[in-house]
């Protein structure tokens, strides 16, 4: 916090399934067995601390499976990505990817997933203009649930729980102004592979370290089948259920490194694709790796929902990356355009 104390801007009614505070993380730290965290679309989250005059990396909510309400004591903007889960303002719809004035009193409720979509999303991010003020732990405000610290007191939110802002950039014209959106980075998604389903989440994927354990047509079973997400998934990994991939080699391995988006296949066939939380070092093969462009899309990808991992190479990951940041960059651009504070 910082020194003064401040008052609260926020405070929690409901916190839903999961609601926690979150950063873009703590990278740096891996060596000493810290996984990163943060929030698990970062993607999201940079929008929406975008829109309300934030820097990328301030803290915000991460809320899980909607289901929460929020009460703010001060006026103040917010921003929504990911699912709204049919957010309210006071009864008016909250789109995500928009920013809007709230005045203190008034409250935000999430409800359950949003029909008007082809699928349910599974979290959602809220940015506060002036970033959620909580202190800073090994150089994030992240919340490590597994390790207990970071965030507010290291844990989960809680009914009654209130919650403050740094500064504020934005003049008081500009917190009050118009609502106005921004185009979601839905047009460089993955195409579809012949077969996929409307409701299905396209991942791009890279050979992993241990690809070669697995046969030729183990390997193209693993980018063919239409795996489901299980309700076993969690901010460590998303477990998916499938066809058992069977290894070609056997026997233990040594724990190597590991970072979000691995691929990694256990005894069972099973593939497990590891997310923020996860731990920094696996000893089981590591048959792929979700590119970094498409992480944000697995964060908001559904429990029982579809996957298909389609195979590319280094190229086209490097291509796939360079679009999403002129994505971002023309987003800056239109901010500027606004006279929107760009700290």
């Amino acid at each position: 916090m910082n020194a003064k104390a401040q008052a609260p801007v926020l405070t929690l009614l409901r916190p839903g399934l999961l609601a926690s505070v979150q950063d873009l993380g703590r990278p740096g730290h891996r060596q000493l067995g810290v996984c990163p965290g943060g929030a698990l679309d970062t993607l999201g989250l940079t929008l929406a601390n975008r829109l309300v005059g934030n820097p990328a990396g301030a803290a915000g909510l991460e809320l899980t499976m909607g289901g929460c309400a929020l009460r703010f004591e001060q006026d103040t903007r917010i921003a929504l990505a990911g699912d709204d889960f049919d957010a309210r303002l006071d009864g008016a719809p909250v789109h995500p990817l928009w920013s809007l004035p709230v005045r203190a009193g008034q409250t935000l409720v999430l409800g359950g997933a949003n029909r008007r979509r082809d699928k349910a999303g599974v979290r959602s991010w809220l940015a506060v203009a002036g970033g959620i003020d909580v202190p800073l732990r090994l150089g994030s405000r992240s919340t490590d649930l597994k390790a207990g610290f970071g965030g507010l007191e290291g844990r989960a939110l809680r009914k009654g729980d209130a919650l403050a802002v740094g500064p504020v950039v934005l003049s008081e014209a500009q917190r009050a102004s118009a609502p106005f959106g921004v185009r979601g980075p839905e047009a460089w998604e993955a195409p579809a592979p012949a077969g996929a389903t409307a409701n299905t989440t396209v991942l791009r994927v890279l050979p992993g370290p241990e690809a070669h354990q697995f046969d030729d047509a183990v390997r193209a079973q693993f980018h063919a089948a239409p795996w489901r997400i299980t309700p076993q998934s969690n901010r460590m990994g998303s477990r998916l259920e499938g066809p058992a991939l069977v290894r070609r080699e056997s026997g233990d391995m040594l724990s190597s490194a590991v970072i979000p988006g691995t691929v990694q296949v256990p005894p069972s066939g099973q593939p497990i694709i590891l997310m923020g939380d996860a731990q920094t070092t696996g000893g089981y093969p590591r048959i792929a790796v979700v590119i970094r462009a498409d992480l944000w899309k697995l964060a908001q990808a559904p429990l029982g929902g579809r996957l298909r991992l389609v195979a590319v190479d280094t190229a086209q990951a490097l291509a796939a990356w360079q679009r999403q940041r002129r994505y971002l960059a023309q987003i800056e651009a239109a901010l500027a355009l606004r006279d929107w504070p760009l700290a």
